[in-house]
C-alpha cells in the first residue's frame, strides 16, 4: 500500500509481539489513500514490550523523550511518563518514532486518562496486506489538539468511522474535554 508502512512491516517481521502504525499514517491506512503528507512515520508497541522492541531493532540506535529532550535509551525498562523512543537505524539510513502503548488485563489504556479504555483486540485494525495499525478512534484521541494536521486528519477519517468508532470516539472526548468541537460532528 504505503512504501512507508510497508517498510515498518519489514522492520518488524518475526517481531512476535503486537505492533501498529500510529499517527497520520494510520488513519490512511485505514482509509486506504494517503490524505497528507506527514513528516515522519510513528510505530507503536505495548510499553511491556520493550525488550523485545530492542531485540528486533538490535542494531538501532535509540533514544527515549524525557522532558523534551532526547536521551539515550540504554535498555532499562521505561515508566510513565516516558512513552516515547526514536529510533535510528544509521546502516540503511532509516529512522522511526516508536510509542508505547499501555495495556492492562486486555484492555488498551489512553496514557492520558485511565478511565478511558477499549479491548487491546480492538486497538489494532489490520490492512488488506496485514500491516497492523492504531484503530483511528484511538489515533483521533490523541489528536485533540487544535494543529491543522490534527483537523485534517479528524476530517479525513470521520466519515470512514463506523457508528461503533464515532460512539466510542466520542465519549473519549466528552472526558477529555466536554466543549471540544470535534463532538458536533460525531
Amino acid at each position: 500500500m504505503f512504501p512507508e508502512c510497508k517498510k515498518a512491516a519489514g522492520w518488524m517481521d518475526g517481531f512476535e509481539r503486537p505492533w501498529f502504525v500510529a499517527g497520520g499514517w494510520a488513519i490512511d491506512l485505514f482509509i486506504g489513500k494517503q490524505t497528507r503528507p506527514h513528516a515522519d512515520l510513528e510505530i507503536g508497541i505495548f510499553r511491556e514490550d520493550q525488550k523485545a522492541l530492542r531485540d528486533q531493532l538490535a542494531d538501532w540506535e535509540f533514544r527515549k523523550a524525557v522532558n523534551g529532550s532526547l536521551i539515550i535509551w540504554n535498555g532499562e525498562y521505561l515508566n510513565l511518563p516516558v512513552h516515547e523512543i526514536h529510533a535510528v537505524d544509521r546502516v540503511h539510513n532509516q529512522q522511526t518514532e516508536i510509542l508505547l502503548s499501555e495495556r492492562e488485563e486486555g484492555r488498551w489504556i489512553f496514557r492520558r486518562n485511565f478511565g478511558i479504555s477499549c479491548p487491546a483486540a480492538e486497538a489494532i485494525l489490520f490492512t488488506e496486506d496485514d500491516i497492523p495499525y492504531l484503530n483511528p478512534q484511538v489515533v483521533l484521541l490523541f489528536k485533540l489538539k487544535a494543529r491543522p494536521k490534527d483537523q485534517a486528519d479528524f476530517h479525513s477519517a470521520r466519515d470512514f468511522l463506523s457508528k461503533e468508532q464515532r460512539y466510542w470516539l466520542k465519549q473519549g472526548i466528552r472526558q477529555m474535554d466536554i466543549h471540544h468541537p470535534w463532538i458536533s460532528y460525531l
